[in-house]
């Protein structure tokens, strides 16, 4: 019997040590996923370790990480087994940046310059309470079920949503949050965050400071076939250019968000695989690369800080707001805003009123249009940094449908028709979004 257990010791160990051979390689990355994270729902959402251990961090692997933060000093640590140790700090007005050895904390630093006089509205329109609705064509119980199935029960974790919101002709008609989280909580929206990168183009375009037709302003393509990729090409994902997003394994999206100083470079330095206009390819890079030719249309970074919020964000009352910096200082557009549950539905509620917030036109009309028209080589399922539903993704959803998208089922939808805006934040993709859409689209007579 003891030669038994010396054996199974030793198999134990060599399987342990076979596990960190074959994923050390991705070690720098888990530690950097999970500090980063930490640092972001400790010090933007006030959550416990505890909580984002089981609830942010319990993805595979990213769960072997062993993770701290300092309250004083405003950072977080993370480890595997002790090795590859990563740190992310937090700077008010910036959020949470993972950093290298080589970043200067010392140095200073701008930060964004926000406006929050308050809107004189009742919510969703403004910023103060939300006022009882009654609509008559709205099945109060059957939207009630639908929302209340969203959510786990006794203790499951399948569905995992964190939060609902529903908005119907500028009213909130449905509201529900899992335990530990309410309207005040901020909640990462992932990829959300590239339809509202790709607005501030609909902005300038709308302001006529820039136009998206025109070649990208990018020097280092000017003396190859890249110098032919249109601003247009950029926002619809379709500029051929190379780039692999798998998060399942170290590729080149995990590689910029975990490990590069400058996220806006590189997209920028990979060469043309295919052609611009017919080569649709999912890319995070290429909203990162759209973030930094946004810092390059203003005289000063303080500019460019400050046009993110008080041309939109702030401009419609998403006070909760925060998009986060890389080590270079630009907004990491591709994935990393943070909101609550009412102020992303807010960003939905823009495009549903096709840039018209209380009277001002922040972009044109025509861009919701042009945001939500398929991309070439997409077959239906993208528009400009919007995914859309026109090739029937979810079959029982209208196919005028399109929405925000993001890591682990992140999602706002627009429903031009039925004058509708549904968010659902959760920690899942493994989610019946088709039916949780039908649901509430149906409890809605017409």
């Amino acid at each position: 019997m003891k030669r038994f257990f010396k054996y199974f010791g030793w198999f134990l160990l060599a399987g342990l040590v076979y596990g960190i051979v074959v994923n050390y390689p991705k070690l720098e990355l888990i530690s950097g996923f999970a500090a980063k994270s930490v640092a972001s729902a400790h010090f933007l959402d006030h959550r416990s370790l505890e909580t984002i251990n089981q609830t942010d961090n319990d993805l595979p692997l990213v769960r072997l990480a062993k993770n701290s933060f300092d309250e004083l000093g405003k950072f977080a640590t993370s480890s595997v087994y002790g090795l590859k140790e990563r740190k992310a700090i937090y700077r008010e007005g910036l959020g949470a940046t993972l950093i290298d050895d080589s970043f200067d904390t010392s140095l200073p630093y701008e930060i964004p310059k926000r406006a929050q006089p308050g809107i004189a509205l009742p919510y969703p329109l403004g910023t103060l309470p939300e006022k009882d609705s009654v609509f008559s064509n709205i099945e109060r119980q059957k939207l009630q079920s639908v929302v209340e199935n969203a959510f786990d029960q006794n203790g499951e974790k399948t569905k995992r949503t964190r939060a609902i919101v529903v908005l119907y002709k500028d009213h909130l008609i449905a509201e529900k949050y899992a335990p530990g989280f309410d309207k005040n909580s901020k909640i990462l929206g992932w990829s959300m965050t590239k339809s509202i990168t790709g607005t501030y183009f609909g902005i300038l375009q709308h302001q006529h400071k820039i136009d998206i037709n025109k070649a990208a302003p990018i020097k280092e393509w000017q003396n190859d076939d890249r110098q032919k990729i249109t601003l247009n090409d950029l926002l619809h994902m379709n500029s051929g250019l190379e780039w692999e997003e798998n998060y399942e394994k170290i590729c080149d999206a995990t590689q910029m968000l975990f490990k590069s100083r400058d996220m806006s470079r590189v997209q920028l330095e990979k060469p043309l695989v295919g052609k611009p206009n017919q080569s649709w390819n999912y890319s995070s890079g290429t909203t990162n690369l759209l973030s930094g030719i946004l810092r390059k249309q203003f005289e000063s970074h303080q500019q460019y800080l400050d046009f993110w919020y008080s041309s939109l964000l702030d401009k419609i009352g998403m006070y909760s707001a925060v998009i986060e910096t890389d080590m270079a200082g630009n907004f990491v557009g591709s994935s990393y805003g943070w909101a609550t549950a009412r102020d992303w539905a807010k960003f939905g509620l823009l495009y549903l009123h096709q840039g018209n917030w209380n009277g001002e036109q922040i972009f044109d009309k025509n861009w919701a249009k042009y945001v939500s028209t398929p991309t070439l080589t997409s077959n239906g399922s993208y528009g400009a940094q919007f995914w859309l539903n026109a090739g029937g993704k979810f079959p029982s959803v209208p196919r005028e449908m399109y929405y925000c998208s993001g890591f682990q089922g992140q999602m706002v939808a627009i429903f031009p028709q039925q004058d509708l805006v549904v968010v659902r934040m959760g920690t899942s993709e493994d989610f019946d979004f088709n039916g949780l859409l039908h649901g509430i689209v149906n409890s809605i007579k017409k």
